[in-house]
């Protein structure tokens, strides 16, 4: 193994060792008092299969047979979703070839932020994912399921399913993929409409018509923002069947690949011989190399929340320290878009993640020795699916189809991950600059400061912003709106420094996995509501945003920044649904920990 990659590793077992074996407790305890359809009463069994009346002898009678509860995000609002509109009648049908059963446990929320970008419905976004945890956890609770397939795929639903799923972590399961719709208008083309219509040059008509070339049809998005990192992830950790992140929907490689994840779950329960609970199979070797999937391939900064709430949840404790350390030594080997100008199907045409695995497990990057849903060595997911015939098998990737998009690891893009810690008397905070040229890692100018987005792009839009600035909007945190996403701010601030402008973003909210070439020093922490520093910064103040220092500092006389009262908390706001969220704002936890209000409800 990489040294640093070792050291990042130990570091996080040696800090996590109590809340580990916790955990580990719980589910061994859960996995010998589980309350499985042998110790279900028989009134509680007829409830249980009234509504699968073709399956009830075999779900009542042959209990070492597994039934597999089907925890699944379809809608049909969100195009990764839609997909899944027929899943469970075929995964039944495909349970029912190797003598198991299915039923569909529960539905969880799957909302969009594509839909809900700088809108009032964003303020849910974060919180969705705490909601798809406890919508997991209430579908898992009948006891009447030996394993579970997780049906989601977009940016808070997997960590979500994740969250909820570990706290059952003595049940084998397997996340289930739909993958990325066909390529429709390129990511650069729509991103140039975007800033033409931001300065006026181009109108609605134009931009729709841009948008839904851009996004056409069924599958994911494919830019490589949150729902797409989520699919790298989930290959890393050994969680899907090997190669399924990145195959189109509607194929018959699509196909056979749900059909052998069903196959596979109904071999790995507690009864048989190669029992694989998902609890064991996320461990911290688990969580590191999906940190390092991350960094290697210049994934969504929302996995620096995202990943830190997945590993709680099994017991595992890992902070900022441990991605910038991982960044600082694992190189970048994808080059997608944004950081590129490829989408997530040339990236699978020209090797994909069996390619990444295979040579990050070569350099010594990757942990090959997990417990996967698959087998015990990583390195089955180095090799590509097919179909030969009428069989699903898997072949090697021998190299890169297109040395633009992805690299060996001994010749990569960049030496490191492209991600960095940023600290200083404002806070700490997150910064990606994989796809920010060089020269503007390093921002100084006056601040402007907001407490809204839209404030933003009303001052923009009135040509306030023409000049060297640093764009601070606060009271975006966790506990003062939800942490919504900031992506709206892209294209504006993407206009001002095309014109030559020096131009940041420091905000203790979120920016989009999709954003790219404007510096954007996120998550700050401590938020500005409670008191964080980002609420002492005054309009006019000279920041200095280096990413190249590592620091994200407010030039102000020390004596006159210390004697500051906070900026005051604008009123907490109400209507499309806000105020039912209140509980989760009050009891969310700060970004490094991964800003769940059900975790730090539950002392994890």
């Amino acid at each position: 193994m990489n040294p640093a990659v070792s050291a990042v590793t130990d570091r996080i077992i040696e800090r996590s060792r109590p809340t580990r074996q916790t955990y580990l407790s719980l589910i061994e305890r859960e996995r010998e008092g589980w309350i499985g359809r042998p110790r279900l009463g028989c009134a509680n069994l007829a409830h249980a299969y009234a509504g699968t009346p073709e399956d009830r002898e075999a779900m009542t009678t042959r209990h070492e047979a597994m039934n597999i509860g089907l925890v699944t995000a379809y809608n049909d609002m969100l195009s990764a979703h839609a997909v899944y509109y027929r899943y469970p009648e075929q995964m039944k049908v495909w349970a029912r070839e190797v003598g198991a059963t299915a039923q569909v446990a529960g539905g969880v929320p799957a909302m969009c932020d594509g839909v809900t970008q700088g809108y009032a419905g964003m303020e849910l976004s974060l919180f969705s994912r705490d909601t798809i945890a406890l919508s997991t956890a209430v579908a898992l609770s009948h006891g009447t399921f030996e394993g579970a397939a997780l049906l989601g795929i977009c940016d808070k639903i997997v960590p979500g399913l994740l969250m909820g799923a570990l706290r059952f972590g003595h049940l084998p399961m397997i996340l289930i993929p739909g993958g990325p719709m066909p390529s429709g208008l390129p990511n650069k083309a729509k991103a140039a409409v975007r800033e033409r219509f931001a300065t006026g040059d181009c109108g609605r008509e134009e931009l729709l018509e841009a948008e839904i070339a851009a996004y056409h049809t069924q599958g994911t998005c494919t830019f490589y923002g949150t729902a797409n990192t989520n699919q790298m992830m989930m290959e890393v950790m050994g969680l899907h069947m090997p190669g399924a992140a990145f195959v189109n929907p509607g194929t018959k490689l699509r196909q056979e690949l749900t059909r052998a994840a069903v196959h596979r779950l109904a071999a790995i329960g507690v009864h048989g011989d190669d029992y694989r609970p998902l609890g064991a199979c996320v461990d911290e070797k688990a969580i590191v190399n999906a940190a390092v999937g991350l960094l290697a391939t210049g994934g969504s900064t929302n996995h620096l929340l995202h990943l830190p709430a997945i590993a709680r949840a099994a017991g595992i404790v890992i902070d900022w320290e441990d991605f910038d350390r991982l960044s600082a030594a694992v190189p970048t080997v994808a080059r997608v878009y944004p950081n590129g100008s490829a989408d997530v199907n040339a990236f699978e045409a020209a090797g994909g993640m069996p390619f990444v695995i295979r040579e990050l497990i070569g350099a010594g990057y990757l942990h090959r020795d997990l417990m996967t849903v698959a087998g015990d060595d990583l390195a089955a997911y180095g090799e590509r699916p097919v179909i030969e015939g009428e069989r699903l098998t898997w072949q090697p990737v021998l190299a890169s189809g297109d040395e633009t998009i992805l690299r060996p690891a001994d010749r990569p893009f960049s030496p490191d991950g492209g991600m960095r810690i940023l600290q200083g008397n404002i806070g700490r905070a997150c910064i990606k600059v994989s796809a920010v040229e060089r020269e503007r890692w390093v921002v100084e100018a006056p601040a402007r400061v907001f407490a809204d987005q839209l404030e933003v792009l009303a001052a923009f839009r009135n040509g306030e912003l023409e000049r060297d600035v640093v764009v601070v909007v606060r009271f975006q945190g966790p506990r003062a709106n939800g942490m919504p996403e900031l992506h709206k701010l892209t294209p504006p601030l993407g206009v001002l420094q095309n014109r030559g402008f020096k131009v940041a973003l420091v905000t203790d909210g979120r920016m989009s996995g999709a954003s790219g070439k404007v510096p954007c020093a996120i998550h700050c922490s401590p938020e500005a509501l409670g008191g964080g520093a980002i609420g002492l910064i005054r309009d006019g103040d000279l920041i200095r945003v280096d990413a190249e220092a590592g620091t994200l500092t407010a030039l102000v006389d020390a004596d006159e920044w210390t004697a500051r009262a906070p900026a005051a908390a604008p009123p907490p706001a109400s209507g499309m649904g806000r105020e039912l969220f209140g509980l989760f704002r009050g009891l969310a936890d700060e970004a490094e920990k991964g800003a769940s209000a059900i975790l730090a409800g539950a002392g994890l």
